[in-house]
């Protein structure tokens, strides 16, 4: 069995690779390094980017933290013990430039001694990469996730399916009755199978991570020179508001990093420096906007 250590000091190096690429991809800004602990067991290290060529604001974040859950995260997760370990890199980056997309990344790890249903204990992957384009291009959408499903398809011809739809339901903001963007993939409690061996779940994982620095510097590239109107920056910052609103209401990530008195600035990380809340707004009739808004739905095959 690998070892929690071995997991914690990959994502470590996975968190050095990433942010090399970001930076020689922004071309002037670099990353602050704030070195944390948490009260309780662990920490880890916050690397934050701000005013870029086109990174407006960024983070790449590792922790590894442990400890005892809090008797609301123990209901939730259905264990009787409340030991526990948490690994993982979590990225959100905002660029500058409306015609190019957010996006967001995370690879993680947890266990715990034992839970009510087996004297084992409870491991698991979870993770995923989606996608936050304040204006859809189809084309990119295509790119985007044929790339997510070759990576599924290393390892298991039924991941893509299965965690597509997944990030289709999680990324999906009820109260607006749209997704957040044009998703991607999210999985979460993955573990081995008869079908899938522990090794193959792990390096599943490093691979997802792994895809994020030559996926979104090509996005980036193909829009970064083009033009854009204040209209269009206008729009950039409202589709913003739905991305806070998602992260601060539904995301569970945020939620158990706040409920383990995890380190604040680095779970609010992931929140835009500009974003603007307009009053009714509804996008122009035969508009781009009103082709955003409209592929902002469960279940289109981009493949």
């Amino acid at each position: 069995m690998i070892s929690k250590e071995q997991i914690s000091a990959d994502y470590q190096t996975i968190q050095d690779e990433i942010c090399q690429s970001l930076e020689l991809l922004d071309g002037k800004a670099r990353f602050e390094e704030e070195i944390w602990e948490r009260d309780g067991g662990g920490g880890g290290r916050t690397r934050v980017i701000q005013n870029g060529n086109i990174l407006e604001k960024g983070g790449v974040n590792f922790s590894a933290v442990h400890g005892r859950l809090p008797e609301a995260v123990k209901k939730a997760f259905k264990v009787e013990q409340d030991d526990f370990f948490a690994t993982g890199v979590s990225i959100v980056i905002h660029p500058n430039h409306p015609l190019v997309p957010i996006i967001h990344m995370n690879i993680r790890y947890f266990e715990m001694p034992s839970s009510f249903d087996t004297d084992q204990p409870l491991r698991w992957f979870g993770g995923g990469i989606d996608l936050t384009p304040h204006y859809v291009y189809e084309e990119d959408a295509r790119f985007f996730h044929g790339n997510l499903k070759d990576v599924c398809d290393r390892y298991n011809q039924d991941f893509y399916h299965r965690f597509k739809a997944w990030a289709d339901d999680y990324f999906f903001i009820k109260h607006r009755q749209e997704t957040r963007g044009i998703g991607g993939i999210f999985y979460d409690r993955l573990t081995a199978t008869e079908d899938v061996s522990w090794n193959d779940i792990f390096e599943f994982s490093k691979s997802v991570g792994r895809t994020f620095a030559p996926v979104y510097t090509e996005l980036v590239n193909r829009h970064r020179h083009e033009t854009f109107t204040e209209q269009q920056q206008q729009w950039q910052y409202a589709r913003r508001s739905r991305y806070a609103e998602f992260n601060l209401v539904y995301d569970a990530g945020t939620k158990f990093g706040l409920e383990t008195n995890g380190r604040i600035e680095s779970i609010l990380m992931s929140l835009p420096p500009t974003a603007k809340w307009l009053y009714n707004h509804t996008p122009e009739a035969g508009s781009e906007e009103e082709k955003t808004q409209s592929l902002l739905i469960k279940g289109i095959n981009w493949v």
